[in-house]
């Protein structure tokens, strides 16, 4: 993960074929030690892709992942926008001042 981070760093740097050198640079700039061989396979896996269709391609890939809830998740997700507006509700009235608390004084009288 740390090489195709550091790919990606490189790109956004304005690199469009990052090499290895590019790669190490990084890495040893935040202490990491090299690995040429994870980084060769890296290197040959992105070599002449596009980044932008990487990255799409993984999000495709990431939206069929069960994200946890499996069926529940579409009715929590419909059910959520009547949550927040229950608690909406619900901070309103609490906000509400009740007219026998303000004269209360905190419970007690100066002189009792």
């Amino acid at each position: 993960m740390r090489y195709v981070a550091a790919y990606l760093l490189a790109v956004l740097g304005g690199k469009t074929a990052p090499a290895s050198g590019d790669i190490e640079k990084i890495l040893s700039s935040v202490g990491i030690e090299v690995d040429t061989e994870k980084l060769k396979k890296v290197l040959s896996e992105l070599n002449g892709k596009s980044i932008d269709d990487l990255l799409t391609q993984g999000r495709e890939k990431l939206a069929t992942v069960p994200a946890g809830g499996g069926a529940a998740a579409p009715a929590a997700a419909e059910a959520a926008p009547a949550a927040v507006e229950e608690k909406k509700e619900a901070k309103k009235e609490e906000k509400k001042p009740d007219s026998d608390s303000e004269d209360d004084d905190m419970g007690f009288g100066l002189f009792d």
